[in-house]
C-alpha cells in the first residue's frame, strides 16, 4: 500500500488537522490525498476482513460530504442493524474527530475519546490525517478502511447478504460504466472542486476551480432536465455522490467556500432533483444542517477566523413540492424504501428544516 498521507487541509474523506492546525485551510495548495488505510471487507472472505453483521462499526460525521454518503449507502440498503454508527462531533480539537457528543466524552462502542486511536491501533505511531468515513473493527479497536470512494461500493455490492428485504441497486452491473463515467466528471469538478475553490491559495487557482464547478453544475443541469434521475430510471450511487455536495451548496460552499456564480435555489432543475432526493427517505433524513454548518464556519479557520456561523439559508424550500415525479422512475427501482430511522440515530431538531 502506497504512503500518501496528508499534512494539512487535504486528504480522504473529511480529514482533521492531525499534521497542522485549522488555521492552514486557505494557505497552501490544495490536494486530495488518497485514502491510507484501503482495505475490503469483502463477502467472500477474501483477506482480513469478512463480511460479518455486527463486527464493524462506522464512523462519521454528518458534517462531511463523504462521509454522507456512506450514511446514505447505509440506510438505503437497511445495514442499520449489522453495522453499527458512531457520530463525531462536528467541531475538532488538535486530535481530530472526538466522540465528545457520546456520554462521558467516549463512543459507547469502541471505547475511544478520538478516532486516531483506532488510526493508531491499525498503526503504531501514525501521524498522518484522520478522515471519516472510516470503518472500524470492534474486536480489535483497529481501522480497517478510510476509503471513502470505495466504502459505499462495497457496502452495495460485498454486503449484499445482509441487505434488507427490497434494498435497491444502488450500483447496478449493467449502469456501471456509466454511473462510474458521470461519477469521475462530478467527483473531479463538483465534490472536489468546490473544495479546491475554497481552500485555493491564489487568485488564480481559485477561479480555475470555480470555473470547473459551475462548469459541470451546468452539464449536470442539462442532463437532468429530461430525467428524474442521473444513470436509469432510479437511484444509484451517482446520486447519492452528488446530492452530498448539493445539500451543502447554499448553506456552505455558496459563501465559505466562495462558489457564488448562483445558488443551487437559482436553478430550477437542480434545485427541484435535489429536493427530491432529499425528501426520498434515506436521504434527508440523514442530514444535519446545524452540524454542517457549524462544521465548516467554525472549524475551517484558516478562511473564516472570526468563526461566526451564518444565520441563513433558510431552509423552509427543502420540504416544498418538487414536481420531479412528472419525469418517471422510481427513486428505489422495484426495492422499496428504507422504514424509519433506527432510535437514536434521529438527526436533533436542530438540524433540520
Amino acid at each position: 500500500m502506497s504512503d500518501n498521507r496528508p499534512t494539512g487541509p487535504e486528504g480522504a474523506g473529511e480529514t482533521g488537522p492531525a499534521v497542522v492546525g485549522n488555521e492552514a485551510y486557505g494557505h497552501k495548495p490544495f490536494k486530495r490525498s488518497r485514502s491510507h488505510f484501503a482495505d475490503r471487507i469483502a463477502a467472500d472472505g477474501r483477506g482480513e476482513w469478512p463480511v460479518e453483521a455486527g463486527r464493524y462499526r462506522l464512523v462519521v460525521s454528518r458534517a462531511c460530504p463523504w462521509a454522507s454518503r456512506a450514511l446514505i449507502s447505509r440506510r438505503l440498503l437497511g445495514l442499520e442493524g449489522v453495522l453499527s454508527l458512531a457520530v463525531a462531533d462536528p467541531l475538532q480539537d488538535d486530535r481530530s474527530w472526538r466522540f465528545t457528543l457520546d456520554e462521558g466524552g467516549r463512543d459507547p462502542v469502541l471505547g475511544i475519546a478520538y478516532l486516531s486511536e483506532a488510526y493508531e491501533a491499525r498503526e503504531p505511531g501514525y501521524s498522518g490525517g484522520v478522515s471519516v468515513p472510516a470503518i472500524v473493527d470492534v474486536p480489535s479497536g483497529r481501522l480497517v478502511t478510510n476509503d471513502f470512494q470505495q466504502i459505499t461500493l462495497d457496502l452495495a455490492t460485498e454486503w449484499t447478504t445482509l441487505h434488507r428485504p427490497g434494498a435497491p441497486d444502488l450500483y447496478p452491473e449493467g449502469l456501471r460504466e456509466e454511473i462510474d463515467e458521470v461519477m469521475e466528471g462530478i467527483y473531479r469538478d463538483v465534490n472536489n472542486g468546490v473544495y479546491r475553490a475554497g481552500f485555493a491559495s491564489g487568485q488564480s487557482e481559485y477561479e480555475d476551480a470555480y470555473r470547473d464547478v459551475f462548469r459541470r453544475l451546468d452539464l449536470v443541469s442539462e442532463r437532468l432536465a429530461d430525467r428524474r434521475y442521473l444513470v436509469g430510471d432510479f437511484i444509484t450511487e451517482a446520486d447519492i455522490r452528488l446530492f452530498t455536495t448539493l445539500v451543502r451548496f447554499d448553506a456552505v460552499y455558496h459563501g465559505h467556500f466562495k462558489c457564488n456564480r448562483s445558488k443551487l435555489a437559482e436553478d430550477p432543475v437542480l434545485w427541484a432533483y435535489a429536493r427530491d432526493l432529499y425528501q426520498t427517505p434515506g436521504f434527508g433524513d440523514t442530514v444535519d444542517f446545524d452540524h454542517i454548518k457549524r462544521h465548516y464556519y467554525r472549524v475551517h479557520t484558516g478562511i473564516n477566523p472570526t468563526g461566526i456561523v451564518p444565520a441563513g439559508p433558510d431552509l423552509s424550500g427543502w420540504l416544498t413540492p418538487h414536481h420531479r415525479e412528472q419525469l418517471g422512475g422510481s427513486p428505489f427501482g422495484y426495492g422499496t424504501a428504507p422504514g424509519p430511522v433506527p432510535a437514536g440515530e434521529e438527526v436533533p431538531a436542530a438540524g433540520r428544516p
